[in-house]
């Protein structure tokens, strides 16, 4: 098969999760036989445009490319640059001529993309994962009225008690233009149970979204530290700093933990990449009054996080949000780290409470920090733990599951009766 796969930017340039997924997926489609090119759309946060052309190289490899589409509106998740965009992508499509299209987000490239697609290949197969909830919720993806219950953009008419120059027309308007776009899909994947139920809810037909969960590359296990009976009292945060991702309260656990003159690490890797000043200010403070217990260790790309976990007897993931399927959830998994995680989304869906990782509550700095310390105090509670974690599945077999769907889907446009 012919597969071309859209990601809204390129590893090397924003590490996201869904990137490095796209990515890994791409070349294991490559490794098991099948033609792949991987598209990562930029804009000007990491590259001006080429005069000419919308189509940029990314590295000396001839089957990755980014597509500028600097041009777009966030709110309603349309490209409106029209005059340059379709004609490039017109002609990607027509002289790469896929069997299978596989597009991860929409972000940047429009949610007008699949219509477009069908209209240039009417018989293509179109498949999408669903990685995080940007097509339901206008304030970036982040669905947050509540960990308990639904947005309120999952209500009736979408409306957003978040964004408060959004009026309940806009909101109305903007559901049924993203939904009709989506229209054109043939199948979605979701990478977690809670994020399928969500889309359902939302409105989504239940029978066009199946799951596959999502899988990391195949490496042996880093090993932890070697006694049974040290106290494992390293936490390690690997990811983004954002608001959302809650580095605020695990600083805030930390400063906790320090009052109490409780004995621990915490060592933070990841950088902040685009976010306020109000922010970033806030977390300096933060940083300061909790060193040298807690260490900043800067931005790191994911074939650095061997070595960096290496160190590291817990990972804590304690975001605000609710979290679809997590990148480093599966890296601790796979190094058989076990997670202290908020309880909520795909986290809970990930990490079994008491059996391969601990839930806390979300927002809720006294929560982890009595968890980090009944972690950091008992060698036992770590070994039960770090022995019943599961490993991810590697990204071969995730590769294969898509593969079967695509051929399932080629099969269905040859053979409509199948």
């Amino acid at each position: 098969m012919k597969i071309l796969v859209f990601a809204h930017n390129h590893p090397e340039l924003h590490p996201g999760g869904t990137e490095t997924v796209a990515l890994e997926l791409s070349k294991a489609y490559r490794e098991a036989g099948h033609e792949a090119l991987f598209v990562g759309a930029t804009n000007q946060l990491h590259r001006e445009p080429h005069p000419g052309t919308s189509f940029q190289a990314i590295s000396d490899s001839g089957d990755e490319l980014l597509m500028w589409a600097g041009h777009f509106d966030r709110f309603n998740m349309s490209q409106v640059d029209l005059r340059a965009f379709v004609p490039d992508m017109t002609a990607l499509l027509e002289s790469y001529r896929p069997d299978v299209i596989h597009i991860h987000h929409l972000l940047l490239f429009g949610v007008e993309l699949p219509v477009l697609i069908r209209r240039v290949l009417p018989d293509v197969r179109i498949v999408m994962t669903l990685h995080d909830y940007y097509a339901i919720c206008a304030n970036d993806g982040v669905l947050m009225q509540s960990p308990d219950e639904p947005c309120a953009a999952l209500g009736p008419g979408g409306l957003c008690k978040c964004l408060e120059a959004a009026k309940p027309n806009d909101m109305r308007l903007r559901e049924r233009f993203i939904k009709t776009h989506l229209g054109a899909v043939d199948q979605f994947v979701a990478p977690s149970a809670f994020l399928r139920d969500v889309y359902v809810r939302w409105g989504l037909p239940a029978d066009k979204i199946g799951i596959i969960r999502n899988g990391r590359p195949d490496v042996e296990p880093v090993p932890g530290r070697a006694s049974s009976d040290v106290p494992k009292r390293v936490f390690g945060f690997f990811g983004n700093l954002t608001p959302w991702k809650g580095i605020e309260v695990l600083l805030q656990a930390a400063q906790v933990l320090i009052e109490r003159e409780v004995e621990f690490e915490l060592r933070v890797h990841g950088g902040a990449p685009f976010q306020s000043t109000e922010f970033i200010e806030r977390i300096e403070t933060l940083f300061k009054a909790t060193a040298p217990h807690v260490v900043r260790l800067g931005p790191y790309k994911p074939h650095d996080v061997p070595d960096l976990i290496g160190p590291v007897d817990w990972v804590v993931v304690p975001s605000v949000w609710w979290e679809n399927a997590p990148l480093v959830i599966a890296e601790a998994q796979q190094h058989e780290r076990p997670v202290i995680v908020t309880g909520v989304g795909g986290m809970a869906e990930a990490v079994r409470d008491g059996t391969d990782g601990l839930h806390i509550r979300r927002n809720d700095p006294i929560s982890l920090a009595a968890v980090m310390k009944a972690a950091a105090d008992d060698p036992g509670l770590y070994r039960n733990l770090a022995e019943n974690t599961r490993r991810p599945p590697d990204v071969a077999t995730v590769a294969k599951q898509y593969l079967e769907l695509f051929i399932d889907q080629h099969r269905r446009v040859s053979d409509p009766a199948a």
